[in-house]
């Protein structure tokens, strides 16, 4: 497993990099002492460094030289200050690549996958992202991102339960036990109207992305995840309903 240091003194910033690095099955480790970022350095092992500009004490153009001196790993700037100077100071003190705040995660990591495999090899990219694909759908799990065509959103993480459940089983009925089971461990406690909140929710969000799927309920069975049907007279496409609770 690579393994990504994170030189941030933002604590919000560098645990939101973490995790999204740690989402696609990278390690990241959180610099804690910005006077002994080489000796973090070394101790962590790190395959690639992401550090910032304005540190405590001394600054990350001190200790980009003060890493490579030793390593010849992957070092990116990611920093606020966006002129051309502190650009090419970063390149002239050792680093690989230069990235401006406010960033994208996806940049960030496109850049590391890059940089790791210059450094490592072709596998050093890290595992393919899991998919799901179904009705025109394809649901990202390890980020909560569901998309259709050109569109995207973000869901929650019982959102994102829900819409698997009923992909992986496209077409077919899935129980409110098995759903409820999935959403949450002890769910004989939890209201029997939550799940329906739950669907109401997914719905919306399919309906944002103008997805050609509804998720249809079935009386005394579940919910199916099915293309939807036409309604007559309309010419609309709406999630399905055969009876029973929405």
């Amino acid at each position: 497993m690579y393994t990504i240091l994170i030189v941030e003194d933002d604590p919000k910033i560098a645990e939101l990099l973490r995790s999204h690095i740690e989402k696609y099955g990278y390690h990241a480790k959180v610099a804690a002492n910005f006077e002994k970022i080489t000796e973090e350095f070394r101790e962590s092992g790190a395959h690639l460094v992401l550090l910032d500009v304005n540190l405590p004490k001394y600054d990350g153009f001190y200790w980009c030289r003060q890493i490579r001196a030793e390593s010849v790993c992957p070092i990116l700037f990611i920093s606020a200050r966006d002129g051309q100077m502190d650009q090419i100071m970063a390149l002239e003190n050792g680093a690989d690549d230069y990235i401006t705040k406010p960033f994208h995660y996806e940049v960030v990591l496109a850049k590391i996958r890059s940089y790791l495999r210059r450094a490592y090899g072709e596998y050093a990219a890290g595992p393919e992202e899991k998919t799901i694909e179904a009705c025109g759908l394809t649901l990202y799990p390890e980020r909560f991102v569901l998309s259709h065509g050109e569109r995207s959103t973000e869901l929650s993480q019982k959102e994102s339960l829900l819409i698997e459940a009923l992909m992986r089983r496209e077409g077919r009925v899935v129980s409110r036990d098995r759903l409820l089971g999935l959403m949450w461990e002890d769910h004989h406690f939890i209201d029997d109207n939550t799940l329906n909140v739950y669907i109401t929710r997914v719905r919306k969000k399919l309906k944002e992305l103008q997805a050609e799927a509804g998720i249809e309920v079935v009386r005394g069975a579940g919910y199916l995840l099915n293309a939807a049907q036409e309604n007559e007279g309309s010419g609309s496409i709406l999630p399905t309903q055969r009876g029973g609770r929405a």
